[in-house]
């Protein structure tokens, strides 16, 4: 599953696409540092089993403060978010929505699998797959899979009750830890290593850009 580290890098990479001129160090941070709290529902896990890559990676994380700024936005005559944080403030706020939704949620969706719509619906999903193009099926696609008009097997997993992620601090689920290995990634792929290194290069750039045009 990719790391922390990989998921802060990519939400770094949103975050400089999507700033712009409200591109400042303490913006970046806020979105970098917002995609990394997700994965406080590993510790979340070890209180109540299960709930890891359920309790904060899930779409109501990112739908409903998304429903809050449209709100804000469009319905309301004065902003509060505008008004109590400044001008900055919803673009800071939307390109923290997307970093959370795209460099977590959905990314680990693809990588073995979320509890999408946790705690409306129990049940993990996992997106891993292909999309490709041949010459004798055309356009492939198995990110989501059917089999008799239910989802198959492949795309659907179990629910809190008997799913485990193993991570370095839980590596088990109901068994004793004190001899199994703790492994904490930092890109368990070369693909992930070049994404983390792309994603904190650009965020590094662009500080620098910033604080010389100051």
């Amino acid at each position: 599953m990719p790391s922390t580290v990989v998921h802060v890098a990519f939400a770094g990479l949103v975050g400089v696409a999507l700033l712009g001129e409200r591109f400042d160090t303490r913006s970046i941070l806020v979105v970098m540092g917002c995609s990394a709290l997700l994965d406080l529902d590993t510790v979340i896990g070890i209180v109540v089993p299960g709930t890891h890559r359920a309790a904060l990676h899930n779409v109501w994380i990112v739908l409903l403060p998304a429903g809050f700024l449209l709100w804000d936005a469009v319905i309301r005559e004065e902003s509060i978010v505008r008004a109590r944080w400044g001008d900055a403030a919803p673009r800071v706020a939307w390109a923290t929505l997307a970093g959370l939704l795209f460099a977590h949620v959905l990314f680990d969706a693809f990588f073995n699998g979320v509890n999408l719509f946790w705690p409306l619906h129990d049940r993990f999903y996992d997106l891993s797959g292909t999309l490709l193009v041949t010459d004798q099926r055309g356009l492939v696609q198995t990110f989501v899979e059917f089999d008799a008009g239910a989802l198959a097997d492949s795309t659907t997993r179990g629910t809190t009750e008997n799913t485990h992620y193993r991570t370095g601090f839980d590596p088990t689920r109901d068994e004793p830890a004190t001899d199994v290995e703790r492994i904490f990634p930092i890109a368990a792929t070369g693909e992930r290593f070049v994404l983390a290194l792309a994603g904190y290069t650009a965020v590094i750039v662009r500080i620098v850009e910033d604080r010389r045009s100051a």
